[in-house]
């Protein structure tokens, strides 16, 4: 079975995070990206703590599609440090894994 990863960003607009998401599909650098929002996040930046609302991004992807997933984000996104994480999907169901890696086959 292929790993399969979440991959987490925000930013500070549902434009640019539908954006962010339509491209990563259209790519096939995930299968889906699901975005959600407006949430707040609160953050140490530059010394200070910051309090801003954003929009999640999470897509699905194969493993083996991290690298480019991480470069067409860090391509497209304007925040000079994003906020990129990855995390393992433990289990999952067969057939939606085997989709995720159907998509994601470039």
């Amino acid at each position: 079975m292929t790993q399969v990863l979440t991959v987490l960003t925000t930013t500070d607009g549902a434009a640019k995070a539908e954006a962010l998401a339509r491209g990563a599909v259209e790519a096939r650098l995930a299968a889906c990206a699901q975005v959600s929002g407006p949430v707040t996040s609160v953050y140490r930046w530059e010394g200070a703590v910051e309090t801003a609302q954003e929009w999640q991004v999470l897509f699905k992807t194969a493993a083996a599609r991290y690298d480019a997933l991480e470069e067409h984000i860090r391509r497209h996104h304007d925040y000079a440090t994003p906020e990129i994480v990855a995390t393992p999907v433990v289990r999952g169901g067969a057939d939606y894994l085997a989709w995720v890696e159907r998509e994601t086959a470039g």
